[in-house]
C-alpha cells in the first residue's frame, strides 16, 4: 500500500501536475515552479518507492503502470488534505453552541480534564457538558439524541452510529502494592484469576461481559469475592488488600506513580477492548461536534505519548 508517510503532499502535487499535463515544462509554468526542482522531486519519490513513475516518448511524458496507481492514490489524498484544510478553518471561524459528550468513568478519570482545557481554550463560546455512563447507557443515550458525542468501549456496528477506533486498550491485573498472594513481577496467568479473590462489576456491565466471554472460551471462572460497580470504590478496596480487580492502566496510572497499586499484564489470554470515538449518522455533524472530536483524537495521542494511557514497554 502507498502511505502519506513515504512522500510529502508537495511530491504529490508536483507528480499529479506533470501527469496531467504531460510535461515537466507545461506543469512548471502551471505551478510557477522550474523545471528542474520538479524533475529532482520527482526522481526522490520514485527512489522513495523504488519504482519508475514516468517515461518520455517523442510527444511528452507518459505514465508507467505504477505512475497510473500512484495517481488515483494521489488524487485521493489531495482531495482529503484540501478538505482537511477546508475544515479546519471552519473551526478558526469560532463557532457557538452547546455540545454533550459521554463516556465511561474509566475513561473519564484521565481523559476529561485535559480534552475540557484544551477544547474550552479553543473554543471558549461553545458550552460544553461531560456525562459519565457505562458504555451500552452511553451507546443508547446516542442513539437518541441525549448526547453528541461518545467515548465508549467495544461499539456494536450499527447503520445510524458513525464509530472510528481510537486505540486498544490493554486490561491489566490490579492489586495491591503489598502483593499479597505474592504474585512477583512477571505476566499472570489468566487462570489464576480462578484462585485469586477478585472484585468485579456485576453484569451486564460492559467490563464484566467481556470478561465472561473471553475468560469463559478460555474455560476459566473467575473467583468473585465481591461485585462493585463503583471504580473509586473498587480501587479503594484493592489498595486496602481486600482483592484484585482488572481495569486499564489508564484508570490507575497516578495510583501506580503514588505507588499505592500495583499492575501486572495478564496473558493466555491477554484482555483487550477497543476504544471508539463515535457520533449518530442521523444527525448533522455539526463544527462543534467536528472540533470536539478533533481535540478528543489529539488528546488520546497526547496521553499515549506521555505514558499516561498505557505503561512504558520494558527495554
Amino acid at each position: 500500500m502507498i502511505g502519506t508517510g513515504m512522500f510529502d503532499l508537495k511530491q504529490l502535487q508536483l507528480f499529479t501536475a506533470v501527469a496531467e499535463f504531460g510535461s515537466f515544462s507545461r506543469a512548471a509554468v502551471a505551478l510557477s515552479v522550474s523545471q528542474p526542482v520538479i524533475s529532482r522531486q520527482i526522481k526522490a519519490l520514485e527512489e522513495e518507492l523504488g519504482v519508475s513513475l514516468l517515461y518520455r516518448n517523442g510527444r511528452g511524458i507518459v505514465l508507467t503502470e505504477a505512475g497510473k496507481l500512484l495517481e488515483n492514490y494521489a488524487s485521493a489524498i489531495l482531495e482529503q488534505a484540501s478538505r482537511a484544510k477546508s475544515e479546519l478553518a471552519a473551526l478558526r471561524s469560532n463557532p457557538r453552541g452547546t455540545i454533550v459528550i459521554g463516556m465511561p468513568p474509566s475513561v473519564g478519570v484521565v481523559l476529561t480534564a485535559p480534552l475540557v482545557r484544551s477544547f474550552r481554550g479553543a473554543f471558549p463560546q461553545i458550552s460544553m457538558r461531560v456525562i459519565e455512563g457505562f458504555s451500552g447507557h452511553l451507546l443508547e443515550w446516542l442513539v437518541m439524541g441525549k448526547i453528541d458525542v461518545a467515548v465508549l468501549y467495544n461499539a456494536p456496528r450499527m447503520n445510524n452510529l458513525m464509530a472510528e477506533p481510537l486505540l486498544r486498550d490493554e486490561l491489566f491485573l490490579l492489586g495491591a502494592k503489598a502483593d499479597l498472594c505474592e504474585l512477583g513481577e512477571e505476566p499472570v496467568e489468566a487462570s489464576m484469576l480462578a484462585k485469586l479473590p477478585m472484585i468485579l462489576p456485576a453484569r451486564p456491565h460492559g467490563l464484566r461481559l467481556l470478561l465472561d466471554q473471553v475468560l469463559g472460551q478460555a474455560g476459566i471462572e473467575p473467583q468473585i469475592a465481591l461485585e462493585v460497580d463503583a471504580m473509586p470504590s473498587t480501587l479503594r478496596l484493592v489498595e486496602g488488600g481486600i482483592g484484585y480487580t482488572i481495569l486499564s492502566y489508564s484508570s490507575v496510572h497516578q495510583l501506580v506513580a503514588e505507588q499505592r497499586i500495583k499492575y501486572w499484564p495478564i496473558k493466555n489470554p491477554s484482555l483487550v477492548r477497543e476504544l471508539i470515538l463515535a457520533t449518530s449518522s442521523q444527525r448533522p455533524t455539526t463544527t462543534a461536534i467536528r472540533a470536539l472530536t478533533l481535540h478528543i483524537r489529539e488528546e488520546v495521542k497526547t496521553l499515549r505519548k506521555q505514558g499516561v494511557w498505557e505503561p512504558a514497554k520494558p527495554a
